[in-house]
């Protein structure tokens, strides 16, 4: 038993769509189908989820939101058209849009969640549509109807425990193909919530999780997950085929983009393999996410980088004879709201590593302040710009000189380590480097473990 996500791309237009009725219909396995909102058609179009928060952002500063309420009901007319679907689908989408434009706008939060998820709800009543058109035994059902109960932090809701047993009794052993809209669910008040934006991911994995499929099927519009950004080494051609959840999550921290690690933990805790696949190229297997493999010794499944971080560097004799350090120094940090990252050590220095997203000058300011006041320190650097690489694989454990080998690479590409950082787990190596070094270190990388 299968549930499948198909993400924005995937729903962008008719041709999309009947890609995915032709998936879907070629496994009777398939039985539980999560869809986003349609997508972008093109590079220069706009996602339906930008349009309905451009229109609740029209609504709330008090502005006439016709005109955006008919581009989206065009959105959905179009595929209606193209698709022969009964024109009644969209009276129905058109009225659902106006009763939530219409609706209470006092806690702007809740609005916006509310506009926010007419994509997804929209999209599975047109694409359960196009399904009975195919003559499939398809429905649509609405995530309060199954039991889909979130907490009421709107924008960044989080599933209810209690909705995991009622999901499975909703849901499973289904005579029907059921067609979920991702991306929300229902406080225990009625109110609608999101989940964090790319929440489909989340939906599909909850159900899977909920109803204990034996794969969850992640389609995308890439063939695999690649060992490398493409757009860094264009000459990489083969993708991964089999990764574990740490691999996966130690990328997908480092920059693999190809859906958020959070919103798969339902899945990675009921221990359900993970299947990223291409709408648009089937027979491709895919990449499949499990909780274990066979390791071979040496074998790096994926290096992948992120720039926007900052270090902290903090020197002072005798750090490691100072009870208490570390902690005074993390305490400053997370009162001045900042998260870290890594904290690689010394006897006599430490550094902290963290996203300089939202570290603006005052707060910098502040914290160095604070250091030298708290801490007395014999010297301490910010400095901004930097890049993280990570070298990921299972085989890490087993290989004795991998760290050897990947300092060599760098060295040669003439590119300076700021840092090194091994994983307790050891299946990942981090290197900090200067941002404008970081396509050429993940070139150095890639050449020394996949080509050498």
């Amino acid at each position: 038993m299968k549930v499948c996500k198909f993400g924005g791309s995937s729903v962008a237009d008719s041709k999309q769509i009947s890609k995915i009725i032709d998936i879907v219909l070629a496994d009777s396995d398939r039985k539980i189908i999560v869809v986003s909102a349609p997508g972008k058609r093109d590079k220069t179009d706009t996602k339906v989820t930008d349009m309905l928060i451009q229109c609740a952002s029209e609504v709330l500063a008090g502005k006439n939101p016709e005109k955006s309420v008919k581009a989206i009901v065009e959105r959905y007319a179009e595929i209606q058209r193209e698709l022969n679907l009964p024109v009644g689908v969209v009276a129905e989408i058109e009225k659902d849009l106006w009763a939530r434009v219409k609706g209470d706008t006092a806690h702007h939060g809740m609005f916006m969640d509310s506009m926010k998820a007419a994509g997804e709800d929209n999209a599975a009543k047109i694409v359960a549509q196009a399904f009975q058109v195919r003559g499939a035994n398809a429905v649509y059902v609405n995530p309060k109807d199954a039991g889909m109960f979130l907490t009421n932090d709107f924008g960044n809701a989080q599933l209810l425990e209690e909705s995991y047993p009622l999901l499975k009794r909703t849901l499973s052993n289904r005579s029907e193909l059921v067609i979920f809209p991702g991306f929300f669910g229902y406080t225990k008040a009625g109110q609608v919530a999101t989940f964090p934006r790319g929440g489909s991911d989340i939906t599909g994995s909850i159900l899977a999780a909920a109803v204990g499929a034996d794969v969850y099927e992640n389609f995308t519009d890439v063939d695999s997950v690649y060992p490398v950004d493409p757009r860094l080494v264009p000459e990489v051609k083969e993708g991964i085929k089999e990764m574990t959840y740490r691999e996966m999550r130690e990328l997908a921290y480092a920059g693999f983009g190809v859906f958020h690690d959070e919103a798969v933990i339902p899945a990675v805790k009921a221990g359900i393999p993970i299947n990223v696949r291409n709408t648009n190229r089937p027979s491709e297997p895919g990449t499949m996410i499990v909780k274990s493999r066979e390791a071979k010794s040496g074998g790096v499944v994926g290096i992948a980088s992120d720039d926007g971080f900052c270090n902290i560097f903090i020197d002072k004799y005798m750090m490691n004879r100072e009870v208490g350090f570390g902690r005074k120094l993390l305490q400053i940090l997370e009162e001045e709201g900042v998260s870290y990252e890594h904290m690689p050590s010394g006897i006599d220095n430490v550094s902290v590593v963290f996203r300089d997203r939202g570290f603006t000058p005052e707060c910098e300011a502040r914290v160095r302040a604070r250091i030298f006041k708290d801490l007395s320190p014999d010297n301490v650097q910010i400095e901004h710009g930097y890049a993280l690489v990570m070298v990921v694989g299972e085989g890490l454990y087993y290989t004795v000189g991998m760290a050897a080998k990947a300092t060599h690479a760098l060295a040669e590409a003439q590119v300076n380590i700021e840092m090194m950082n091994q994983g307790s787990s050891e299946i990942s190596m981090m290197f900090g480097v200067k941002s404008a070094d970081r396509a050429k270190a993940v070139k150095a990388l890639y050449q020394a473990f996949y080509k050498a």
